[in-house]
């Protein structure tokens, strides 16, 4: 993250950071990370710690769940592919709890449609339907297998109808836990010579909490044991409900970030509380000095940034980049993909599911309200994107 008045200093920054990351090799292997000591190496390598989030440039490009336009989300092949790409911080980590307690890498806890578990006739009877956040879902849940089997599966694309591309690397990498992240993060910073950042996500604490697996104090424990939970840390925590950040806002000191869906929708924890407000009323001004209490940052939906109009086409931008950076938060929307199902009307380029519209033009739409940066599934569009905004 950083601020609209570092970004003068940052744009060289970035494009340093590009340059170098365009000449390095894909990342390291999986196995045989390095483990505490080596992360201590890695922060004396880096001046002891990320440089804060105003080291970030600005608008900074994060890649989503890695280079999830190009690989299977959440795999050590897809943020290897981020870095490679150029992004400037990787959303590494999607976090979830398996039945031993051990953190794992997943969009969500069901895992049915990311993993080749349907195709493992041992687990066959763990298939099951629970109802997450007040969702009946049905699938294979994480808390239900231990790390050990969890490690016998492997990652498949989420999406083939958008990506048939990505489905080439079905079955090629295994679910990564967080310690691996966290040692893989400093693995990728020795080799790159930049300070590599990460941005997990505390996924439904509220019902892992109340099965006895709770998220915040397990990411704290971890990011101690490696040295990561100071504010200057290169890891920005994030999550969708309030009180998971607050919760973690007492347990360490790093950047926090709120994230913030649909106007109309309510935070699970809400819910459960019988807290009777939406994300609308979050992002009031009252509802922004709220957050800004205990959080640095919001993650809102791009909807938030620039609402749409009933066709799904962008209208005017909303107040709400004024209004975050006026109590001092930074802004990191999500999320910006390349294919035409993802993107409003006008911006899009036949009819093919899988085709790419231009992407480009959303880019600038949403870089010119001032954001600090976005969340993409293509690292390098949204890198050359953001060349393009700060060369106008």
């Amino acid at each position: 993250m950083g601020t609209q008045e570092s970004d003068e200093r940052a744009c060289g920054t970035g494009r340093r950071a590009l340059l170098g990351a365009a000449v390095l090799g894909a990342g390291g292997a999986v196995l045989g990370l390095p483990g505490a000591a080596g992360a201590a190496e890695a922060r004396k390598a880096s001046g002891g710690h990320g440089g804060g989030l105003k080291s970030l440039p600005v608008p900074t490009v994060i890649g989503h769940r890695g280079a999830a336009g190009y690989r299977p989300e959440h795999t050590f092949g897809s943020y290897d592919l981020a870095l490679d790409l150029g992004a400037h911080v990787v959303e590494a980590g999607d976090l979830v709890p398996t039945r031993d307690g051990h953190l794992v890498c997943r969009h969500e806890p069901e895992i049915g449609g990311t993993t080749d578990v349907a195709d493992h006739p041992e687990f066959a009877a763990r298939r099951t339907t629970k109802t997450l956040d007040g969702v009946p879902t049905t699938g294979w849940f994480t808390e239900d297998f231990t790390l050990a089997e969890l490690k016998t599966l492997r990652a498949v694309e989420r999406i083939p109808g958008n990506r048939p591309h990505n489905t080439l690397y079905n079955g090629r990498w295994e679910i990564p836990t967080f310690e691996e992240v966290l040692r893989w993060q400093d693995e990728q910073t020795r080799r790159r010579g930049r300070q590599v950042w990460i941005y997990p996500e505390t996924k439904h604490p509220t019902y892992f909490r109340k099965l006895g697996l709770g998220l915040e104090e397990r990411v704290a424990e971890l990011l101690r044991k490696y040295g990561k939970d100071g504010r200057n840390s290169p890891v920005i925590l994030q999550s969708f409900e309030p009180s998971s950040i607050q919760r973690l806002n007492k347990l360490v000191d790093n950047p926090l970030v709120v994230l913030l869906s649909s106007a109309d929708s309510r935070p699970w924890d809400f819910v459960e509380a019988g807290d009777p407000r939406t994300v609308a009323d979050l992002v009031t001004k009252k509802g922004l000095r709220e957050i800004a209490s205990y959080a640095q940052g919001i993650g809102p939906t791009v909807d938030l940034v620039i609402p749409k109009d009933a066709d799904g086409n962008l209208t005017e931008p909303s107040s709400l980049v004024r209004d975050a950076h006026a109590v001092g938060l930074v802004l990191h929307p999500y999320t910006v993909r390349n294919e035409n199902p993802f993107l409003p009307p006008k911006f899009r380029r036949g009819s093919a599911a899988d085709a790419y519209g231009d992407v480009f033009g959303v880019f600038q739409a949403y870089f010119a309200t001032g954001i600090d940066g976005v969340f993409t599934d293509n690292a390098d569009t949204g890198l050359l994107a953001r060349e393009d905004f700060l060369r106008a």
